[in-house]
């Protein structure tokens, strides 16, 4: 009965713990999405939603930094991977 009662709270702690680390996650993704809608109304200057080339060049060194971090730099799934010559 004791082994029972032991294991039922390890998996109980075990499922508060994945509950609470995947609400951590939803938090950063909310974080990251309103602040680069922030930078899009910040620097479209076409307002068509959207950063294109000419649009980035113009972002400070800071704004570019947080760009890069909220996911803006990322590579659509059927472009093709850039290769590094050295």
């Amino acid at each position: 009965m004791k082994k029972l009662l032991v294991i039922l709270l390890g998996v109980t702690c075990a499922m508060v713990l994945s509950v609470k680390a995947a609400e951590g996650d939803k938090s950063d993704k909310s974080d990251a999405k309103a602040e680069r809608k922030a930078l899009i109304e910040k620097y479209d200057t076409n307002k068509d939603g959207k950063l294109d080339k000419d649009e980035r060049a113009k972002m400070s060194a800071e704004d570019k930094e947080k760009w890069g971090k909220v996911g803006g730099g990322k590579k659509k799934k059927d472009e093709p991977a850039k290769e590094n010559k050295q």
